[in-house]
């Protein structure tokens, strides 16, 4: 088993294996790899699968239980004509670029229920640095800027939803909804990294060592 499918066995499709009659919007196809997998769940708990790929990707499945929407996955007056009005679970897996998943994130948003999971891809840069099996600048920049923006969008949401991450292949985050109120505009988190009593400590543990 690759670890890509290591990855959505253990992370995803164990949190949402035994929900009935579920819904699923998934956000990029490619191959079908996450939605031949959400397609059994979708056939063992009486479910509807969504996907929407800006590539004609019609010929992944011929299930009943299928809807194959052709488009760009930021056309949301497109979209949300054509699936439910809240669904169970929100899978992004398309262009793995920060504004684009914050745009995601905060559009879709509403239209996952109360206790409903969405999942982002792609989140950790490990695998991709200069000496790293993986080595590869775009997703190494675009990994670690997702992974950031997503805890700028916690950190100021954190009553409306839980948030975990796995870091099993290229990552992936857990966002667990907890509330109905709207999300709040997200803001960059001001740390005290470059504070003057962090430069004096990082000085005196120079010190220390030399």
């Amino acid at each position: 088993m690759s670890d890509y499918n290591n990855k959505i066995k253990s992370e995803l499709i164990s949190r949402i294996d035994n929900i009935n009659d579920i819904s699923i919007l998934e956000l990029g196809v490619q191959k079908g790899i996450s939605t031949n997998y959400f397609l059994e769940i979708c056939d063992k708990n009486n479910g509807k699968l969504y996907s929407v790929d800006i590539e004609n990707c019609s010929e992944v499945s011929i299930s009943p239980r299928w809807k194959f929407i052709h488009s760009r996955d930021d056309d949301f007056n497109k979209i949300f004509k054509l699936i439910p009005n809240l669904v169970d679970v929100i899978y992004i897996d398309s262009l793995h670029e920060a504004h684009h998943v914050e745009k995601l994130i905060y559009n879709y948003y509403t239209k996952l229920k109360d206790g409903g999971y969405i999942f982002i891809d792609d989140i950790s840069h490990l695998p991709y640095l200069k000496n790293n099996p993986r080595n590869n600048f775009y997703c190494e920049i675009n990994n670690k800027e997702t992974f950031e923006k997503i805890l700028e969008i916690y950190n100021n949401n954190r009553n409306l939803f839980d948030l975990s991450f796995s870091f099993k292949s290229s990552g992936l985050a857990i966002i667990k909804k907890i509330s109905n109120l709207p999300l709040l505009k997200n803001e960059v988190i001001v740390t005290r990294n470059f504070s003057f009593k962090n430069i004096a400590r990082l000085i005196w543990k120079k010190i220390k060592k030399s």
